[in-house]
């Protein structure tokens, strides 16, 4: 008997707590059924593909379609999505959209979701999660390939080649087995990774030399230096373009091959593909722009201590390039072509040092400025700290891509 009663005991309250789930208010009924059967889409842009798509593919209902553009359309266009760029959407059992997030940049992102009154956007700022990496790799062949795939990356590889572009030619000095170190910012949501930002610190073994940088600011301003406080950067470049390789060296006898006689050659022809961008190599004033003789279309410019720089058979001038004119270091003044005496399209690079003509591969280039005595202690403290983790950074020998990563603080 007692055994029955707590059998019906046992049934009384099951069927109590059935009902009560039964009698839940139809909207937490409504949410707990659509978070059971709502699904979640993200991806990234490819290139040329729209939004619709992306609807398509994920067999999402195209009514949606034109409400999400239109609702966006005071803060982002959706007609035209950009290659790279990421998205994520969640969407009922019906396919019917509920949300969707795009990112416009780096920074901010489209948030659009859907209210009783349809479908509402914004733009909302990402908060970042900021942590450091270590980077480290083998070359191969280039930078880039050596770094790594993808949009990061790249980019990553060309903030390197920058720090670094007054000590080495990252087209023509790179060798197989050349190293690399890099301590850089990371930033992610949600755990996962979104981009690089600061290079803080960076070792490049090339040939066998050692080349160090440093990220600090001097008088608020952010620059790199070596590890003696002086400027990586100086007033010249070492190159004028990318992209291309030395097809002819300074030289006070050369075969000139379309005249066919030996006569000096005081530049540096680089071979490159016509309309190749040819950026000046140092801050300074037009004082000559246009065609002259053998030069074909021409640029000369003057810089500090009476050093001038030839720019000879452009395609074409940049725009506004004119004599007179202020022009910045690494600023385009031209594109290579094969105007004048040339057989094939190349850049013709010429550096006269008081109208004296001067191998622009041995000489000494102009240093730049150097961290204030004000600053260098701090700036020691930084460089040792850094010279730590750098130094504990071990890079995989049989692996030519930068996947040696690590976090820090």
């Amino acid at each position: 008997m007692r055994n029955i009663s707590i059998i019906a005991i046992a049934i009384f309250i099951a069927f109590i707590v059935i009902r009560s789930n039964f009698n839940l208010p139809q909207e937490q009924q409504k949410a707990g059924q659509e978070e059971k059967n709502s699904r979640e889409i993200s991806g990234t842009v490819e290139k040329g593909e729209t939004l619709f798509d992306i609807f398509k593919r994920y067999s999402l209902d195209l009514r949606d379609l034109l409400e999400l553009k239109e609702a966006s359309a005071d803060i982002h266009r959706l007609r035209q999505l950009y290659p790279g760029r990421g998205y994520r959407i969640t969407a009922d059992e019906n396919n019917r959209v509920d949300s969707l997030d795009y990112w416009i940049d780096e920074d901010s992102m489209l948030r659009v979701k859907r209210t009783e009154a349809g479908f509402l956007a914004e733009k909302v700022c990402v908060e970042y999660e900021r942590k450091i990496l270590n980077v480290a790799g083998v070359i191969q062949d280039n930078l880039i390939s050596s770094i790594g795939d993808g949009r990061e990356r790249v980019m990553l590889a060309l903030s390197v080649s920058d720090i670094f572009a007054w000590d080495i030619d990252f087209t023509s000095d790179l060798r197989k087995g050349d190293t690399y170190k890099l301590v850089v910012e990371s930033y992610e949501t949600d755990g996962e990774f979104r981009k690089f930002g600061n290079i803080l610190s960076a070792e490049f073994i090339n040939n066998g030399k050692a080349y160090t940088a440093y990220r600090f600011e001097n008088g608020g301003e952010p620059c790199y230096f070596d590890a003696g406080g002086r400027s990586m950067k100086r007033a010249f470049l070492k190159a004028p373009l990318n992209y291309r390789r030395i097809s002819s060296h300074f030289s006070s006898s050369r075969f000139h091959p379309v005249l066919r006689i030996y006569r000096p050659h005081h530049g540096l022809d680089y071979a490159a593909p016509a309309g190749t961008p040819v950026s000046a190599v140092g801050s300074g004033t037009v004082i000559f722009s246009g065609h002259k003789g053998q030069y074909g279309n021409l640029v000369i410019i003057r810089h500090p201590n009476n050093w001038k720089t030839y720019y000879g058979h452009l395609s074409r001038i940049a725009k506004g390039v004119k004599k007179g004119g202020k022009i910045m270091q690494g600023q385009v003044i031209g594109f290579v072509g094969s105007t004048g005496l040339a057989t094939g399209p190349h850049l013709h690079y010429e550096l006269r040092i008081g109208n004296k003509p001067t191998n622009p591969l041995t000489v000494k280039m102009p240093p730049g400025k150097s961290v204030p005595d004000t600053l260098i202690g701090e700036f020691m403290a930084f460089r040792n700290q850094m010279d730590l983790r750098i130094a504990s950074i071990e890079i995989d020998r049989y692996s030519s891509i930068g996947k040696n990563e690590k976090s820090g603080g």
